[in-house]
């Protein structure tokens, strides 16, 4: 039985320490999928973002939805799982509340359109029951 991170390390081609979501929480095949990325203290991005005011980088929180965008490719697309996904625009994005050490954030991404191997997704990040950020983001699968 695969546990929810091998499986992860499996499917990203990313690693240490760029991995951004920990567990897959629901994934509805061809329709969306919901992740969560636990955020630590000991997260490096901390010890400078800010020393005396810590804040998950908005740029790693978009890159958590691209990766939980990736892995919904990657689960539901056979033909596709060789192939490198890239994130490749960021659209209507809002930051609304922010991240800090301790937040577990719950990604939402919906599929909005398939154009060949461009994905469109709807992306929303929540932490505890607020939400946090809402974007839009286009991959390409190549």
């Amino acid at each position: 039985m695969s546990k929810d991170w091998e499986e992860i390390l499996e499917l990203l081609p990313h690693k240490f320490p760029f991995i951004l979501v920990d567990k897959i929480l629901e994934y509805k095949e061809g329709d969306y999928i919901k992740t969560l990325k636990n955020v630590s203290f000991n997260e490096p991005f901390f010890s400078g973002h800010f020393p005396d005011n810590p804040l998950m980088p908005g740029v790693l929180i978009i890159e958590t939805v691209a990766q939980s965008g990736g892995l919904f490719i990657i689960k539901g697309y056979d033909d596709l799982v060789d192939k490198n996904a890239l994130l490749v625009g960021v659209n209507k994005t809002k930051f609304i509340k922010e991240v800090r050490p301790g937040d577990q954030m719950i990604v939402e991404v919906k599929l909005r359109k398939r154009l060949g191997n461009v994905f469109v997704f709807q992306g929303a990040v929540f932490a505890g029951n607020e939400i946090v950020t809402e974007t839009e983001i286009i991959i390409s699968v190549n």
